[in-house]
């Protein structure tokens, strides 16, 4: 795995069109957060869906307030620890809503956002730590001013208002077999 063009090599590639140009804004923050769909259910195509503007919001219940929604990640890393990638890294992905990062607003226009199939609740899988070791690794090489002080916890960036990658998260482990 390597980046070339703003996009790992060897990952699945799924586009979403939920995404934008960014500012002149140099990517300076990484984002770790989760999301299952439904909550707590694993391995379903909905987060697909939910990324690339095709969730079928009446294959459950609680989609109900999804409808419409535009929203997407740069990366998925599932419960196997397989990697998705849905926006290239030089662009605007919709992952952190209202959001700021030592006082500066708008998180998205110099962010990458890593979605961990997850609750807040749960515990994180050894694949998907290995997985986001290594593209944590990638990214810190490639672009510059990400460090490893600026890799936050979506809750982090939005609190009050936002709890993920949740209590379970290990990033002390994770910090440091960067």
């Amino acid at each position: 795995m390597q980046i070339k063009q703003h996009r790992l090599t060897g990952v699945k590639w799924l586009g979403s069109q939920f995404y934008n140009q960014r500012p002149n804004d140099e990517i300076s923050l990484l984002v770790i957060h989760c999301i299952s769909l439904p909550e707590g259910c694993y391995g379903l195509p909905h987060i697909d869906g939910l990324f690339c503007g095709k969730l079928d919001c009446s294959a459950e219940p609680s989609f109900k307030d999804l409808q419409g929604l535009e929203v997407s990640a740069h990366l998925l890393i599932d419960r196997n620890g397989e990697v998705t990638q849905y926006v290239d890294f030089d662009k605007r992905a919709w992952h952190a809503g209202v959001s700021s990062f030592e006082g500066r607003e708008g998180c998205n226009d110099y962010s990458i956002g890593i979605e961990l199939e997850g609750t807040d609740y749960s515990e994180y899988t050894e694949q998907q730590y290995q997985s986001l070791i290594k593209v944590s690794q990638l990214l810190l090489c490639h672009y510059p001013k990400l460090t490893k002080q600026r890799i936050v916890a979506h809750s982090d960036i939005a609190p009050g208002r936002k709890t993920d990658p949740g209590y379970h998260f290990d990033w002390s482990s994770y910090l440091k077999a960067l």
